[in-house]
């Protein structure tokens, strides 16, 4: 799958994942009142409201982009309705030709772990069946639980050449307070760097391994340092746009391929037209803005690889 998305990418051109993030205040009101009326003020109409919203947005941009990234939280929140929602979006993402990211953070040991990996990525058995559940491509993996937690996810990704995205330095402005500590005399995000470069040779594509790293567009100078700790790793990297990183800060999560990263933008798209940039398109015409939101990405972080490749 890393081969996959890679060729995307170069095809493309455009090193970015949009996610699909829905809060039900991005829907348009347009939106809501269609789903209220025919489901009610439940679940079932909140969950139909954000599939509409997703739906239109992914229409009017899988042309531009190499993959999307649900995050399921934004889906359970709504129940049973919610998840039956987030598989309709993996599953008409697919139909796109869009990979499919995950975000999942899941991270357990044992038969959790491994049931974890089956339900995201893999298979599971049912009586004589063989049947794939949620069947995304990537997923992003809590690593706290050391290589007894990993070791599942790993060995799925080997059987279905599918990959994982493990948490390395995150975006929010808390994380330094456990992984920034120094053990022996390097920031704990240094030593889950050095494991997930580890990991990943396990599991390697052409150029690139199955097994990425997430770390925050909001620390571009760590980012750089973890380029070097892990070059054969595809790092996701949240926190573009709406929580301020820019292109110019992201140079350096690439490798001099230009590849290597995948910029991830949520709300900063889906929910565009909310925006002083973008207001012009206003409620009704959501998607187009959020089209112009991509573009407008893609143009700021190729703008910013220009003296890199």
């Amino acid at each position: 799958m890393i081969n996959r998305l890679t060729e995307k990418i170069q095809k493309t051109g455009a090193p970015i994942v949009v996610g699909l993030d829905p809060m039900l205040d991005y829907v348009p009101e347009q939106i809501q009142k269609a789903s209220f009326a025919e489901y009610g003020e439940t679940l079932a109409g909140a969950a139909d409201a954000i599939w509409r919203f997703n739906k239109e947005i992914i229409d009017a941009t899988y042309d531009l982009i190499p993959a999307v990234k649900p995050q399921v939280a934004m889906y359970e929140q709504f129940g049973v309705e919610g998840l039956q929602a987030f598989q309709k979006t993996v599953d008409y993402c697919h139909e796109k030709d869009l990979v499919v990211i995950g975000d999942v953070k899941r991270g357990d040991i044992g038969s959790t772990s491994a049931a974890y990996a089956a339900g995201h990525l893999g298979k599971v058995r049912v009586g004589s069946q063989v049947c794939s559940a949620f069947n995304e491509d990537f997923i992003t993996v809590n690593p706290y639980l050391g290589t007894d937690g990993i070791k599942p996810f790993v060995k799925v990704c080997q059987e279905e050449k599918k990959g994982l995205f493990i948490l390395v330095k995150t975006s929010n402005p808390s994380s330094g307070e456990f992984q920034d500590r120094l053990v022996d005399g390097k920031p704990l995000y240094e030593h889950v760097a050095e494991k997930v470069a580890a990991w990943g040779e396990e599991c390697m594509g052409d150029s690139y391994s199955y097994i990425g790293a997430v770390v925050g567009a909001t620390y571009p100078e760590i980012g750089k340092v973890l380029r070097q700790v892990m070059p054969k790793s595809f790092i996701l990297v949240p926190g573009y746009g709406a929580q301020g990183g820019k292109g110019k800060d992201l140079v350096h999560y690439f490798n001099e391929d230009g590849l290597g990263a995948i910029v991830n933008s949520s709300r900063g798209i889906i929910a565009a037209y909310k925006q002083e940039a973008y207001a012009r398109f206003g409620a009704e015409h959501f998607a187009d803005a959020s089209r112009q939101a991509v573009l407008d990405m893609i143009a700021d972080i190729r703008g910013a690889l220009e003296g890199k490749i």
